[in-house]
């Protein structure tokens, strides 16, 4: 099953997309796709609702805004030098333990929105990142039955203003948490689309260009081991997303740094998790 969310930001409805590619309304099962979705058995309840219902859906409009397809979680956590060529190219040694920080909820924004450039921001970067939603409530979880907590998986750019995170106090939070931050989507594919979630392609192109190539196999700590460790800490809440961590290929990492400007197009991609594409402009507010 894939989810989406559809419409104008902030009033999204949610949908599908079934298994012949057409994007399918889903307003008459009169749930969003949020915390109080997944944590009352959700995923299974909307199969069979589909099962009874689906020859009678919409189709979604063809110029619809795809939002993020999960409403605003209580959590964005993110995992920081993931990859070991990553954190090379960022000048850090590879972690022993993960690096966790936050994104603020209110930076998420759908996978075709534009990229905000902050006010005063010198170093916009990109990070493509496979992202884990969490399905149900997760405390003192183990690794062995950490995947039980999945409820699937989304295609992430884990936006970073590298002069905020670094150099405006040591809080990477300040550095990863702008508006359009944290283009999710399109779609989230349930755990049983991705019968590998270590075994997928991730890529990332700036005006055409392959920057990012790399394999979910090359992570440092894989998901159940985020899962456990992360829930030693906080619990994790239904609808939450885990950002598992980027590749090489960041702004940062060039010499000398390359950074987004106005008009800059990025397009990101992760096997069966479809494609996004933002294009930088200026924070109309700033």
């Amino acid at each position: 099953m894939k989810l989406i969310r559809f419409g104008e930001a902030g009033k999204e409805k949610p949908g599908i997309i079934d298994k012949d590619g057409n994007y399918l309304d889903c307003s008459g099962f009169q749930e969003d796709w949020n915390e109080a979705f997944f944590e009352s058995n959700g995923l299974d309840r909307l199969d069979a609702w589909l099962e009874a219902n689906i020859e009678g859906l919409s189709k979604i409009p063809d110029n619809s805004r795809i939002g993020s397809p999960v409403a605003r979680p209580s959590k964005i956590v993110c995992i920081g030098l993931n990859y070991r060529k990553h954190a090379i190219e960022s000048g850090m040694a590879v972690p022993e333990i993960p690096i966790i920080f936050m994104k603020a909820t209110s930076s998420l924004s759908g996978p075709f929105d534009p990229i905000y450039i902050p006010k005063n921001s010198t170093a916009t970067d990109w990070e493509v990142e496979l992202a884990v939603v969490i399905g149900k409530r997760a405390k003192y979880v183990s690794k062995e039955n950490a995947m039980d907590y999945v409820a699937g998986y989304c295609l992430h750019n884990d936006v970073s203003e590298r002069d905020f995170q670094l150099r405006h106090g040591g809080q990477w939070v300040k550095g990863k948490s702008a508006d359009n931050f944290a283009p999710l989507g399109p779609f989230l594919a349930t755990k049983f689309e991705i019968p590998d979630p270590h075994n997928l392609r991730l890529w990332l192109k700036l005006n055409g260009e392959t920057i990012q190539d790399s394999n979910t196999s090359d992570l440092v700590f894989d998901i159940p081991y985020l899962i456990e460790h992360l829930s030693q800490y906080m619990t994790l809440l239904p609808g939450d997303v885990i950002s598992t961590g980027t590749p090489a290929g960041v702004g940062l990492g060039f010499d000398p740094p390359k950074y987004l400007t106005e008009g800059d197009v990025v397009e990101l991609g992760i096997d069966g998790l479809g494609v996004s594409r933002q294009v930088a402009m200026k924070d109309p507010e700033a």
